[in-house]
């Protein structure tokens, strides 16, 4: 009896483009048709391969990362590169600015990006100018910056935590006339809301840990870009970082992203009746979420985002204390940090001692899950009125 033929050959996943996201999620990245074939990507575990191909070691690919990478592509419109969490892709690229040279970012950002930044700043590797994103004109002048114009310009649009919008395409015009690359985290819209590539932004940033996994079970970082020069140097980065996730994880992640369409139109939905019923409350001083009249800029969401998204954040009418009692009191909410998975989760996000001090201390931040809406505002509802006292908890020791 003969033994099998396997053929030394690399099977590329499915680089198919597809006319409609909801189809691209489910089909980009699967293996090619074979008889008997998976319909599934593997799970690769072997760190080390056979020589002879064009890659030695898992660090420098794996089939069933591959196969992850292909799908977030196809989704965002360029060539991604996964890392090993959203701050491991980020710092890749922060490897990466020109020394000394500025770099502009939002006033408000994800903390873990402010800290970063602003040691870089310290340390003079950079020079940074924060900036009001939601205003064109100051975002303009920190870009030309006096005959020194910045290298790099980083946004998030929505803001972490306080929901700002920035005009990715003014913004994008404005970078490129400067020679400078334009980065956008695009965790809280997801590229079924929001493709920032399409809008003329050089790259796209994940923490894919949210929303596109959405099951708050592993954690993962991803680059996007067009640039095939660029897409190089954020692999390099990543092979001599050392930054690379688990095939496990991929997997985890791959599989989160098959149902990523239908997530965000249920939990987008269910945001939008949270953030209508908490405007109309008498505990409540202020909402803040792109669906709501009267939102700064809510006219250039509309026309950059296929929706509002599913992440919300208010104002509880009362101090910190009142608003501490309100995370404190939810039953079936998660009061945690993170976001994007099918569980509702808020926080307050200035128990976090290195939050942005012009985070108001009663803003709470919502990650609106895919629980029947009614238990959900129920829960809020009844914590927006509960009176009972608060416990002193363990002050966490970094910021996320």
């Amino acid at each position: 009896m003969s033994a099998p033929h396997h053929s030394n050959e690399h099977q590329s996943p499915n680089h198919k483009s597809f006319t409609n996201l909801e189809t691209a999620v489910v089909q980009a990245g699967r293996p090619p048709v074979t008889p008997d074939g998976p319909v599934n990507p593997p799970i690769v575990l072997s760190s080390t391969l056979h020589a002879g191909g064009p890659y030695g070691y898992m660090r420098d690919w794996n089939a069933t990362l591959e196969s992850l990478e292909v799908a977030i592509g196809a989704l965002e419109g360029g060539r991604c590169t996964t890392f090993s969490s959203g701050m491991a892709a980020a710092n890749a690229i922060f490897d990466l600015f020109p020394n000394g040279k500025p770099v502009v970012a939002s006033q408000y950002s994800y903390t873990g990006v402010s800290l970063r930044l602003q040691e870089l700043h310290e340390l003079g590797r950079i020079e940074l100018r924060l900036v009001d994103v939601t205003d064109d004109a100051a975002v303009k002048a920190a870009i030309a910056g006096d005959g020194n114009p910045a290298s790099w310009v980083w946004i998030e649009t929505p803001t972490n935590p306080m929901m700002e919008i920035c005009d990715i395409e003014a913004t994008a015009t404005v970078a490129r006339h400067y020679g400078a690359y334009l980065a956008v985290d695009n965790t809280f819209m997801t590229p079924i809301r929001q493709r920032p590539l399409e809008l003329g932004a050089h790259l796209v940033m994940h923490s894919a840990t949210k929303g596109l996994a959405g099951h708050s079970d592993l954690l993962m970082g991803a680059l996007v870009t067009a640039d095939e020069e660029l897409a190089q140097k954020i692999i390099g980065r990543r092979v001599l970082l050392g930054a690379v996730p688990s095939a496990f994880d991929s997997y985890l992640a791959l599989r989160g992203i098959r149902t990523l369409a239908v997530r965000v139109d249920r939990a987008e939905s269910n945001a939008q009746f949270i953030a209508e019923k908490l405007a109309g409350h008498s505990k409540v001083r202020a909402v803040h979420y792109p669906g709501l009249g009267g939102h700064k800029n809510a006219d250039i969401a509309k026309r950059q985002t296929d929706g509002p998204g599913f992440m919300l954040a208010f104002e509880v009418d009362g101090d910190a204390q009142d608003a501490e009692r309100v995370c404190q009191s939810v039953k079936l909410v998660t009061y945690a940090t993170s976001l994007g998975g099918v569980e509702t989760l808020m926080e307050r996000r200035r128990r976090w001692p290195k939050e942005n001090s012009a985070v108001p201390e009663n803003l709470i931040r919502v990650s609106v899950g895919i629980e029947n809406v009614n238990d959900i505002w129920a829960d809020l509802d009844q914590a927006l009125n509960a009176t009972g006292e608060i416990e002193n908890q363990t002050q966490p020791k970094m910021g996320y």
